[in-house]
């Protein structure tokens, strides 16, 4: 079987700047020491509220200084873990305030056959202030024999963020739904197959086409994270419920102020139980802190604290797909420490993604199988059922969202940002100034 190793991390920024040289340091905390022992393939990060709504929805140059600070995360992290790992970035992208990144070990770059992205917006007239970003990569298998020239296996990854609040448990299954619905990869791809693993950064741009597409459920892997919003209570807590927010220095597990008690409360489990959303999704047990909501500016681990406003709870999460015929294997799945800019803990996964042998539909040990023989047989496998069809007006509903977002980032940008005040103010100065000159013209 070939093995894909993946390490895949979703933070929410609370629209703030990181602090480089800190989350560096504890990047890789979720990387086991001796499983595996080598860099992963793939490095994804899934981010919400990258930026303040302005920048998000304007996009473009305004976001380069908040996704250039994750690739120094990531490149002084590599550098410091490993000597020789360099990382190239596959994937940069978002919609509105949710950023999805990916990279690629330099010297396996070269086995991504193709790049797709897809966007879907879930806030407020579908806009991006929640929603999801995709990537879909063609990951080219090694195979035994160079007889054999195995198709790509798809696998995508999905950066999502869904609707707040305690009691909106229902308005996050409908943006699961939605997100099935409407984030949708164009038929037209980018490949790579005759590029240099240097010019494999451009794979990120987004790819357009006529088509309906396809939808998140695919042949391949799927693996969704981000800020799922999911939480432990219906309601908000009273001043009588603090005595039962989890103590963080408890680590007896039969304390009845252990997080795994209220860990038995939390929505999301209790919603995929009842095929309410993530059907056919999995995740691995969860044996970390709530993840939310904190204090910010602690820097000192003792003064960490939940804000009283809210439960405490994992709303950070990191599901997966699998099928007969592909297979997750989790190494680790933790939690960061609280970094002092956001109210959120960072979580990640370190996994392997296996595709058995049938899968792959390679040769016998005996003799190669011709290329379409391999085709064929890859065709022939199970596919994954999606729980709700592909809305087939999706292509216009992101354009009307888009526009939509330039409009609102373009007036956050002038109302809510120094530079855009500046840019205000002086063109009042300028029409003033044109209306006196204009009048003492005409008033000669």
């Amino acid at each position: 079987m070939d093995k894909l190793t993946l390490y895949i991390l979703t933070f929410n920024c609370a629209r703030n700047p990181i602090d480089i040289e800190l989350f560096a340091s504890h990047f890789f905390h979720a990387l086991p020491h001796t499983v595996p022992s080598a860099p992963p393939h793939l490095i994804v990060l899934s981010l919400q509220e990258l930026a303040p709504i302005a920048y998000a929805f304007l996009g473009g140059s305004y976001l380069t200084p908040y996704f250039t600070s994750f690739r120094q995360v990531v490149d002084r992290a590599a550098a410091s873990r490993w000597e020789d790992a360099q990382y190239v970035t596959v994937v940069e992208d978002h919609v509105g305030m949710t950023g999805l990144m990916v990279f690629a070990r330099s010297d396996v770059v070269g086995r991504i056959a193709s790049v797709q992205t897809a966007h879907v917006g879930l806030g407020l007239q579908q806009m991006g202030n929640k929603g999801a970003v995709g990537a879909r990569l063609g990951w080219m298998v090694e195979s035994e024999s160079e007889a054999a020239e195995t198709p790509p296996v798809p696998v995508t990854f999905v950066a999502a963020h869904l609707a707040p609040a305690e009691d909106a448990f229902e308005r996050r299954n409908e943006d699961w739904r939605g997100l099935v619905e409407r984030l949708v990869f164009s038929t037209t791809t980018t490949t790579n197959q005759e590029e240099d693993s240097e010019s494999a950064a451009l794979l990120g741009s987004s790819t357009t086409g006529e088509g309906e597409g396809e939808g998140v459920f695919t042949a391949g892997y799927l693996f969704l994270a981000g800020d799922l919003n999911y939480r432990t209570s219906n309601t908000l807590p009273q001043q009588a419920d603090f005595a039962r927010f989890p103590q963080l220095d408890v680590v007896d597990a039969s304390d009845p102020l252990h997080y795994s008690r209220l860990l038995r409360e939390d929505q999301l489990t209790r919603e995929r139980e009842k095929n309410q959303c993530f059907q056919g999704l999995s995740e691995a047990p969860i044996t970390f802190p709530p993840t939310y909501k904190y204090k910010l500016g602690a820097r000192n681990p003792r003064q960490w604290k939940f804000v009283h406003s809210r439960w405490p709870s994992w709303c950070d999460r990191i599901l997966y797909l699998e099928s007969s015929t592909a297979t997750v294997t989790p190494y680790r799945y933790d939690v960061l420490p609280l970094f002092p800019t956001s109210d959120h803990r960072a979580v990640a996964l370190a996994a392997a993604a296996e595709v058995l042998r049938s899968a792959q539909a390679g040769p016998s040990d005996s003799e190669a199988a011709p290329a379409t023989d391999v085709q064929q047989q890859q065709q022939q496998q199970p596919q994954p059922t999606a729980p709700f069809p592909i809305d087939r007006d999706w292509k216009r509903k992101r354009a009307e969202a888009r526009r939509k977002e330039l409009v609102v980032g373009g007036l956050a940008y002038l109302g809510l940002t120094w530079e855009g005040r500046r840019y205000l103010v002086g063109m009042v100065i300028g029409g003033l100034g044109a209306w006196f000159v204009l009048r003492s013209m005409l008033s000669v």
